[in-house]
């Protein structure tokens, strides 16, 4: 039975492997591993490590944000735009980024650092702008709705997404580059390597095997109809 890779799973075929990959990556190649640790050398070149997974996530927000935009300049030159867009895209933003995402920060990453006394000031301050990002989602999809119909509401949607726009810029890019990189350095190899698993576990739980593929179709589909999705024409001319 052939297994195709998951988002954790890697695999560099090169040489003869290329040739008998049919007959080389079965089941029993990607399950000898129990309680977080790995089997073998190359097994540890396979993995997607916790930070690598968070980033991921972090793309997906950050198309978002991208839609979020395109949303605002749309309602700020009174374009016609369906208003499911909107609610559609702060969807997955609630379900993949506030209690998905952030979820697995706040019951792995963060306590961590709390634990060694590192970064305690920075975890604290992502930690309300998680709380005042959900806030901030719940009001986005109250007003979507009406944003087509009613001024008063549009202005507070705009501001609304502005306002989201702001807070999760930096605070996803202040993660990437402070935090994340130095999780590796106040848990232990086996921690680590558990960590990994406990969150695809999670994300398939919720999402299915193939969860964060899901999410970034989602996205693209409303690229489409956002008229955001062909990258050239973000390049300057």
């Amino acid at each position: 039975m052939v297994v195709m890779p998951s988002k954790r799973r890697l695999f560099v075929l090169g040489g003869a492997l290329a040739v008998a990959a049919p007959a080389l990556i079965t089941r029993p190649a990607l399950a000898e591993r129990k309680g977080g640790k790995q089997k073998g050398a190359e097994k540890k070149g396979e993995e997607v490590t916790p930070p690598e997974d968070l980033m991921r996530e972090h793309g997906v927000l950050d198309r978002v944000l991208l839609l979020y935009e395109a949303g605002i300049r749309k309602l700020a030159s009174n374009d016609d735009l369906d208003p499911a867009l909107i609610t559609q895209s702060a969807g997955i933003i609630r379900d993949f980024i506030n209690n998905y995402h952030e979820k697995s920060e706040e019951e792995h990453v963060f306590p961590r650092f709390r634990k060694a006394g590192q970064m305690t000031d920075l975890v604290d301050t992502l930690l309300r702008q998680h709380e005042a990002g959900r806030k901030v989602t719940d009001n986005i999809l109250k007003l979507a709705p009406s944003a087509r119909s009613n001024d008063d509401d549009r202005k507070q949607l705009v501001g609304a997404m502005q306002a989201f726009i702001a807070m999760y810029r930096p605070h996803a890019a202040r993660e990437d580059t402070d935090l994340f990189p130095k999780l590796k350095d106040v848990v232990s190899s086996n921690e680590y390597d558990a960590m990994a698993e406990d969150f695809e576990k999670k994300e398939h739980q919720l999402f299915g095997a193939d969860g964060f593929e899901q999410m970034a179709a989602r996205v693209a589909q409303l690229e489409q109809q956002m008229g955001i999705h062909d990258l050239n024409q973000f390049t300057p001319r």
